[in-house]
């Protein structure tokens, strides 16, 4: 018997026991749609991530309020009995204001763009005219440089310049949600219109290009003016602190930067050399990257959901591969009969197991990148196929066949001939 012909064997066995492959089939793309289809999505939200969080890139960082670490040691013990530290120790808790803001952004010298921003609104109500939006609107405030630096770009209008910072003028820029929902597709019409902010008017000097959503939140639902503005009207809570951002025009420059940065901040807070940091400096993409760090957990179980399930489907298999040997003695003694030789019927029974267990493959990595994409629908990622963890997937069913079918193989090939042909 040629190989072919042993091929077209083994499929025409398969395709006469539906019921049985189907079952065995079943199993297995279960525990390959587990795999691929977590893995899948793991792909996707690792996309979003890197680009929610790594707007700025690799070169950027950003200085934010961190609550106080105090390091004792007996001299900071004494002198704290002696009250010598009570002034230093007030300006721990203390959050970063828009004077330091504005003091780091003109004391900071190092060749860098700089931004300064903060938190407005929320829950804000848009109105134009007699429309009104829900109150679930996001106000940000920043600078000149906040669009560039947080992943925004201007596409009808102008940006904010330092002239609508300085004079606080009521001036803001809108993002695609609102524009559409007062101004239709248009992005031109909103140009020089007043809208209201909590009842606030603001003219409209530029509308933003769509970016999309993140983890159920729109990002174009937003509108972004002076952080003067948003201090003025939208958040004149005395605790909450202004974030800086850094981007630095080429990585190599990453660590002199924050070093410098370090150290300009530090002045500007009081510290002395004996006192830690109470803020903290972090690069664009380190949350990303924490994030990403935490899904290798999701991986590594989606791998043991995956493993176990296939360990289940490999004994079936096996099962189910010894009782087509009781059941098809007669059938290998014929093929023994008329010259068919133990290689034959060995490589008859394998292909048999590994052709169940790519047929699972298939059914389970089509399965789980479709289960794995809805996620990645729900995100608004593009469509992704993890190539890594399909050829896992195959491998892994190849593996599986080919073990689960080995001792049923050989179990037929040294069946006596004339024994099987007697077989009832």
């Amino acid at each position: 018997m040629t190989l072919r012909d042993t091929l077209s064997l083994s499929f025409r066995t398969v395709r006469s026991n539906r019921l049985r492959t189907g079952i065995t089939v079943a199993i297995i793309a279960l525990g390959i749609t587990a795999l691929i289809g977590i893995n899948t999505a793991i792909v996707a939200i690792r996309q979003k991530f890197l680009e929610s969080f790594s707007s700025m890139g690799a070169t950027g960082f950003t200085i934010r309020y961190q609550e106080p670490r105090r390091n004792f040691n007996n001299d900071e013990i004494k002198k704290e009995k002696r009250g010598a530290r009570k002034e230093k120790k007030s300006n721990m808790g203390k959050v970063i204001t828009e004077n330091q803001a504005e003091a780091f952004k003109e004391a900071y010298h190092f060749p860098a763009m700089v931004s300064t921003n903060i938190m407005g609104d929320r829950n804000a109500i848009i109105a134009y005219k007699n429309q009104k939006s829900n109150p679930n609107v996001w106000v940000v405030g920043g600078d000149e440089n906040y669009t560039s630096l947080n992943g925004f770009s201007v596409f009808y209008g102008r940006d904010l310049n330092a002239l609508d910072i300085q004079s606080s003028r009521n001036v803001c820029l809108i993002g695609k949600d609102v524009a559409t929902r007062f101004f239709g597709e248009s992005f031109e019409r909103p140009i020089d219109k007043i809208i209201r902010i909590n009842n606030i008017p603001f003219r409209v000097v530029g509308t933003l290009k769509p970016k999309g959503s993140t983890f159920g939140r729109s990002l174009d639902n937003i509108v972004i003016t002076s952080y003067t503005n948003v201090r003025r009207y939208f958040n004149n809570n005395p605790n909450a602190s202004f974030n800086i951002q850094v981007k630095v025009p080429d990585i190599k420059y990453m660590d002199g930067a924050i070093g410098e940065a370090t150290g300009t901040f530090r002045t500007i807070r009081k510290l002395t050399v004996t006192e830690s940091d109470n803020f903290m400096i972090d690069k664009s993409d380190s949350f990303a990257e924490m994030l990403i760090r935490n899904l290798s957990f999701i991986t590594v179980a989606a791998l043991l959901i995956g493993v176990i399930t296939l360990v289940g489907a490999a004994i079936g298999l096996m099962n189910i591969m010894l009782v087509a040997v009781t059941e098809r003695t007669k059938e290998i003694g014929l093929v023994k009969a008329i010259g068919g030789k133990r290689k034959n019927v060995r490589y008859q029974f394998l292909y048999e197991s590994i052709i169940i267990s790519l047929l699972g493959a298939a059914f389970g990595i089509v399965l789980g990148i479709i289960l794995g994409n809805i996620v990645g629908v729900l995100l608004s990622t593009s469509f992704v196929v993890p190539w890594d963890w399909v050829f896992t997937g195959v491998i892994i069913c190849s593996m599986v066949g080919l073990l689960a079918g080995l001792y049923p193989a050989i179990k037929a090939a040294r069946l006596n001939p004339i024994e099987a042909l007697r077989y009832e």
